[in-house]
């Protein structure tokens, strides 16, 4: 497998000047980002960034990984998302940013803006009419109902929570964030039994969470024996 070109264009991103503003060092970034996504995908298929995931050389691991954050589709999900548990740090920190990017573009472009519209607005009642429209065209849309379970939990609405996650996660077994969510909504609700069962499963898709391990050994200690004896 050729990875010569694509280590030579992730090499190429630029690295934060000293005392540089943040607004100079997004820009810089930015068209960075935009030249290796052009520069890459002309070069490579989909397929080559995905059996790239797995390679020795860790550039090559770093590169294919961006690649799919930047242009990559649901076909490749569960491999990105193997990448989580990726030896190499970068690599898996740029798996978390990949899946997240991938997740809010995995469906028409039009559905998509409505997405981004809806999670913007500030008015609960407003987004919440606004995601039923959109999950009735795009039943599919596994981030659409993580992104109305949020809102749920926002408004303290935990059990309908609870249901937009479990879909979310029927939809796609790798979302980490959904399956956080509802140890999130069990905490709120005072069930700590099936919150550090949540947290503990999210850990297993994602064991780079912040602030999750944390969590589970606050809840084992809640629980005392039991929460330390339990699945695991």
């Amino acid at each position: 497998m050729r990875i010569a070109l694509l280590v030579e264009y992730y090499q190429r991103l630029p690295e934060r000047r000293p005392s540089e503003s943040p607004k100079s060092w997004a820009v810089r970034l930015q068209e960075g980002l935009e030249d290796f996504k052009k520069l890459a995908t002309a070069r490579y298929s989909e397929g080559t960034f995905e059996r790239m995931l797995t390679h020795p050389n860790v550039d090559a691991r770093r590169a294919a990984v961006l690649a799919m954050g930047l242009a990559g589709t649901m076909t490749v999900n569960k491999a990105v998302a193997a990448c989580l548990h990726d030896g190499d740090n970068q690599v898996r920190q740029l798996a978390g940013d990949a899946l997240w990017s991938m997740w809010f573009r995995a469906e028409s472009e039009s559905n998509v803006r409505e997405l981004h519209r809806l999670v913007r607005l500030r008015n609960p009642e407003k987004a919440l009419a606004g995601f039923e429209t959109l999950l009735k065209n795009a039943p599919g849309f596994a981030e659409a109902y993580n992104q109305r379970a949020i809102l749920f939990f926002r408004t303290e609405r935990f059990q309908e929570s609870i249901g937009d996650c479990e879909t979310a996660l029927k939809l796609n077994p790798c979302h980490f964030g959904a399956q956080a969510g509802i140890g999130q909504c069990y905490m709120r609700m005072r069930k700590p039994r099936a919150a550090l069962r949540a947290f503990r499963q999210a850990l297993r898709i994602n064991p780079n969470l912040e602030g999750v391990e944390e969590t589970i050994r606050s809840l084992e200690d809640v629980l005392g024996e039991e929460g330390r004896t339990g699945e695991k």
